[in-house]
């Protein structure tokens, strides 16, 4: 579903992104992996346009998207849950909601299927985003994004701050998407238990560059959260 080659991405004149090539498949999570600053938020900034790549390649479903624009990723099939939440917190949850409907057609209805997701939110819908617990910001984040019915999903450390509880109710929604394979998965974090749960496959960020990939079920064998502990 998604091919990233070559990608290399600058800030000033720091070499952040070092020539990173990775595929994520539908069905699958890929999990990005690494301590603070290694690139692991530039690179999912990069491959959503909201960074340029200086050289390199991203295809999405056989689609180069490497010159497009943010809101035509989307429309091509790309979700995205930023570090943070970024939710529009004097919106309310049902308004949050539309917002991901941004692209389809004016009257689209919200998906039911996001309130089996995240049951909460639709005892929520009036309440403004800004209301809402850390968890709760977080599970509509993720809703957001899976409005509009992507191809892919990438989410930037959706554990940050969150308590434990909903942490697996999160996991869980993961899981369960990938299971349906109708997309792939991308998803960077720092909390590795949670990482380790989920990966179908596994890469390992250092300074801008993927140093090990693997799968899955390989991590505790490869030595991985040696490799990431800070």
């Amino acid at each position: 579903m998604l091919k990233v080659e070559g990608l290399n991405q600058y800030y000033g004149g720091s070499h952040i992104l070092r020539n990173v090539g990775f595929e994520a498949k539908v069905g699958e999570v890929t999990v990005v992996l690494g301590r603070n600053g290694v690139g692991k938020t530039t690179l999912l900034k990069s491959l959503m346009g909201v960074v340029p790549v200086k050289t390199g390649t991203v295809a999405l479903d056989g689609a180069d998207l490497t010159k497009a624009t943010s809101y035509e990723r989307v429309r091509r099939g790309v979700g995205y849950v930023p570090q943070g939440r970024e939710i529009f917190g004097r919106l309310t949850v049902e308004e949050n909601l539309r917002m991901g409907l941004a692209t389809k057609p004016a009257g689209t209805a919200i998906p039911a299927e996001l309130f089996e997701l995240f049951p909460v939110l639709k005892q929520m819908l009036a309440r403004r985003g800004g209301d809402l617990s850390g968890g709760q910001q977080q599970q509509l984040a993720i809703a957001r994004a899976l409005a509009a019915g992507p191809k892919l999903l990438m989410l930037d450390e959706p554990t940050e701050g969150i308590q434990p509880s909903i942490i697996k109710d999160i996991g869980r929604v993961i899981r369960m998407l990938a299971d349906r394979k109708t997309m792939a998965i991308v998803l960077v974090e720092q909390y590795y238990d949670f990482a380790e749960e989920l990966a179908d496959q596994y890469l390992v960020m250092e300074r801008g560059e993927i140093v090990a990939r693997g799968r899955g079920a390989d991590m505790q064998a490869d030595g991985v959260r040696q490799r990431v502990s800070i």
